[in-house]
Parts: C-alpha cells; sequence; structure tokens
C-alpha cells in the first residue's frame, strides 16, 4: 500500500499537535520561542506548511510571509519571501514534493497580489539550493559573498527588483573586540547551537560571548550576513554565518588563534 502524503498548513490552532522544523517537543526551548514568533507573524500574513508521511513523520516544511517582514538581509517589499524549504529524509526526496510546496507559495502570493515570490539561497547548510527554484522559473538578480544568491519569480516584468542589503564588512566591524554570537527568534534551532558554542567558548578559551538575539523583522534585514539568523563573529572577523557545532567552532577558534 502506497504511503500517503498529505500538505498541511501550520495555525495557532493545530500547532501543538504536529511538528514544527522538525521538532516535536512542545517543551523544546527553541519551539517555545519559535511557537511565540509564529502567533505573531501569522497576523502580518505568514504561512508555513508541513509534508506530512507516515504517522505523522514531518517530511518538509516551507515558510514565508509578505517580503517587508522577511527575516533575512533582504529588502523585498511587494514580494512573497520563502525563508525556509527542505524535504527532510531521504525517501521523501525527489518526488516533487519541494516543487509542490513552490507551488503553493505562488499561488498564495497570487492571491495576495504581491509582485512575485523572493528567496536566498545558496549550497551551504541551512538554506536550499538555488536549483530547486530555477526548476520553478525563479531567476538569480543579485549575489552576496560567499555564495549567497537572491532568486525571484515576477508576475510581472516590468515590477523593480527585490535586493539583498550590503556594506557587510561595516556591520561585522560594529561587533569589535571579543566573541559574539547572533541567533534569531525565527529559528528555532540557533537557541541550542548559541548554547553550546557559548558554553565551548568560556570552557575551553575563558570567553563569554556578547549573545545578540535578533528580536524584529528589522533587526533581521540588517544583519551582517544575508541569512541572518545565526552568526559567530570574532574581533570583527565572521567565523560562521549558519548554525555550527560546539566542535567545528572549537575547531575554527583553534585556527584563528594559532
Amino acid at each position: 500500500m502506497a504511503e500517503e502524503i498529505r500538505v498541511v498548513e501550520l495555525t495557532a490552532d493545530n500547532m501543538c499537535q504536529l511538528a514544527c522544523c522538525g521538532i516535536k517537543d512542545t517543551e523544546h526551548e527553541g519551539r517555545i520561542v519559535k511557537t511565540k514568533w509564529m502567533n505573531n507573524y501569522f497576523k502580518k500574513g505568514l504561512k508555513a506548511k508541513i509534508v506530512l508521511g507516515d504517522k505523522d513523520i514531518q517530511a518538509g516544511y516551507i515558510e514565508y510571509l509578505p517580503g517587508q517582514y522577511a527575516w533575512r538581509a533582504v529588502d523585498a517589499n511587494g514580494y512573497m519571501f520563502i525563508h525556509c524549504l527542505w524535504i527532510h529524509l531521504k525517501k521523501y526526496q525527489k518526488q516533487g514534493h519541494a516543487t509542490r510546496l513552490i507551488q503553493s507559495c505562488i499561488d498564495d502570493a497570487r492571491k495576495a497580489k504581491t509582485n512575485g515570490v523572493a528567496v536566498i539561497a545558496r549550497k551551504k547548510p541551512w538554506l536550499a539550493n538555488s536549483e530547486i527554484f530555477l526548476k520553478s522559473g525563479f531567476e538569480v538578480i543579485d549575489t552576496a559573498p560567499p555564495d549567497y544568491e537572491l532568486l525571484v519569480k515576477k508576475f510581472k516584468v516590468s515590477t523593480p527588483n527585490p535586493r539583498l542589503k550590503d556594506n557587510w564588512d561595516r556591520k561585522l566591524n560594529k561587533y569589535g573586540k571579543g566573541l559574539t554570537i547572533i541567533r534569531s527568534n525565527q529559528c528555532p534551532h540557533t537557541v541550542r547551537f548559541a548554547d553550546k558554542i557559548a558554553e565551548m567558548a568560556e570552557k575551553t578559551y575563558r570567553l563569554k560571548p556578547q549573545m545578540v538575539e535578533l528580536r524584529t523583522y528589522r533587526d533581521a534585514q540588517n544583519a551582517p550576513t544575508p541569512y541572518s539568523a545565526f552568526a559567530v563573529i570574532y574581533n570583527g572577523q565572521l567565523l560562521a554565518d549558519h548554525q555550527i557545532s560546539a566542535t567545528r567552532f572549537r575547531n575554527i577558534m583553534n585556527k584563528v588563534l594559532q
């Protein structure tokens, strides 16, 4: 018997019964933060949809909202903006589920009478690769180092393009000396990554990091990396622009301190 695959939209009413961002435990610290964040942004047009497999296993996820509220370092006013897209477990990949989720976003963007859909992609972890969006008719219209791409699917050719923010070095330099960890309320996984790195920093290097929590979409749009959700900075140098383990942090620091 073929496995039944369903796409379910998360709402304030059903969130407690379903996994979100791969986390089912409603007492998980990051999940608590994420739930509060989502309940706030549902009012601003946030959509979150999950792919459910057998026994309600979360097999995939997409999250998007009007671009003016994007939690990425982007100017996407007038567009629907995708934060996250992923299909978990190999058994669910390459079956068209990601394309199905993207199309649901495109349909919602048309209903909302936006200019189109925008998304940031890259080959490194925590963001989807651009290839899946190119297959759905998106095009790359902006880039940022080291490998970020801003893609858009416009409904009218004449509408202005969204764009990535810039001045990355200036934004990094403002954190000055010492260790800084930036984390965002938009991603529930940043809480534990940040805590583990902070623990490693104090234990191994006697560094007490400055913990910067992005609390608003304006904070996120002015972050020192396009991804925004997580960063580790040491003396103005970007050590990581996405979530990394404490072990990976230690390996990076050992090279920096040589």
